[in-house]
This record gives structure tokens, C-alpha cells and sequence, in this order.
């Protein structure tokens, strides 16, 4: 039990071969610097990885490495872990937005990054994401995740409940035309329910089984 705390504390994750790890530094919203991309590939040619992967939540996984070589890998990324493990807040996926596409409506480089700041790796009663889309375009999947939110003209709108596991799940639309501290103080709401609510089940089924109505009213949406 204490080694598989360790490993889960390193972020490794086992791989097929029931020999060798992956690991995935975090990398919020996927924005990455040039010098952390050289250090990755580095690490990966010092300690003869199998391969990087790029991920679903916008890291990129050094892939096939030895248990004995985890701690001086890490030593030398000078990366904390990504949350891809655990109970726990995963991933807060974020697309380019008002920061770099032109189709962006609005900043969600901006608000994503603050909810990765606050929430990431945050231990919950189950496992549980979040994205942020800068336009309906929705480049980061919001409709499939716990919490998805999506900017428009007129502000952002919020989802919750979605989930693309094997029952997948459509968020269901709990508020639009927020603005941003609006939408920080929702999110805030519906991490102190999932909190309390004490579930290990995905928010979409703690959603449909108290019914959609009452879990606006526990979150404070009239």
C-alpha cells in the first residue's frame, strides 16, 4: 500500500507491460514554453523513454520509463505532476480564445488558467474535469465535462454533468451571459457541493438521480 501511494504521489502511472511508467508534467491549458518542451524531450533521451505522447488534457507524457528512474526524472523536469490520476480534479482543458484564435469571443486562456491555479489536483470524492472555449466552436469538449463552460457574445455559459465514459453524458446548461467573476463565484458553488455531496460517482449521475431543479437550488441558481 505505502509503494502505491508513493507511485501515485509521483504521478506514475503503470504502463501494459506491468513494468515501466508514464509521466505527466502538468502543463496548464497546454501552454507550454520552449525551454520546458527541451527539458521534456531531454529527460526523455536521458532515461530512454518508449516514446511522448501528447494527451487528451494538453500535457505530454514521457511514456515507458523505469520505477528507479521516476525521482531523478522529475529532478531534472523541474515540473510539478499533472492530476492525470486519482480522485481528484484531473484537467482544466483550455482553448487559444481571445489570446490567440480569431474566432475567440472570449478570454478563456484567461479564466482557464485561474481555475487550473485554484483547482488542480484538488482531491474530490470522484474523479472530475473541467474546459473553457472561447466561442461555440467548443474546441475543448466543454459539453463533456463536469464543468463546461463556453464563451459567447454575451458572456460565457455554463455547463455541468458532462461526461464522455463509457455512458457518455451532454452537460446540461445551468446558467449563460456570466462574465467572469460570475462565473469563478459558480464554479466555486459547485465545487463545495461536489465536496460535500461526498459522492463517488461523476457529477451527471449525482445530477440525475436528485433531478436537475434540485441541484440548481443547491448550488444557488434560481
Amino acid at each position: 500500500m505505502e509503494r502505491s501511494r508513493d507511485l501515485l504521489e509521483k504521478g506514475a502511472i503503470l504502463q501494459r507491460d506491468k513494468q515501466t511508467y508514464a509521466i505527466a508534467p502538468h502543463l496548464p491549458g497546454g501552454i507550454v514554453s520552449a525551454e520546458q518542451m527541451r527539458k521534456i524531450a531531454d529527460v526523455a533521451e536521458k532515461y530512454d523513454a518508449a516514446t511522448l505522447k501528447v494527451t487528451s488534457s494538453q500535457r505530454v507524457a514521457i511514456v515507458g520509463l523505469k520505477e528507479e528512474d521516476l525521482d531523478n526524472a522529475w529532478d531534472d523536469l523541474g515540473i510539478k505532476p499533472g492530476a492525470a490520476i486519482g480522485v481528484c480534479v484531473r484537467s482544466i482543458k483550455i482553448c487559444p480564445g481571445t489570446t490567440f484564435c480569431k474566432r475567440g469571443q472570449q478570454d478563456s486562456v484567461g479564466l482557464g488558467l485561474k481555475l487550473d491555479e485554484k483547482y488542480h489536483g484538488m482531491p474530490l470524492p470522484s474523479k472530475f474535469k473541467m474546459a473553457v472555449s472561447g466561442c461555440a466552436n467548443s474546441c475543448s469538449e466543454p459539453a463533456i465535462k463536469d464543468i463546461g463552460i463556453m464563451g459567447t457574445r454575451k458572456g460565457y455559459t455554463v455547463m455541468v454533468g458532462g461526461n464522455a465514459a463509457l455512458k457518455p453524458r451532454i452537460g446540461d446548461i445551468i446558467a449563460d451571459e456570466l462574465d467572469e467573476d460570475e462565473v469563478l463565484d459558480l464554479v466555486d458553488r459547485i465545487i463545495k457541493f461536489t465536496k460535500n455531496n461526498d459522492s463517488k460517482h461523476r457529477l451527471g449521475r449525482v445530477i440525475d438521480e436528485m433531478g436537475l431543479d434540485k441541484f440548481k437550488e443547491e448550488v444557488g441558481i434560481r
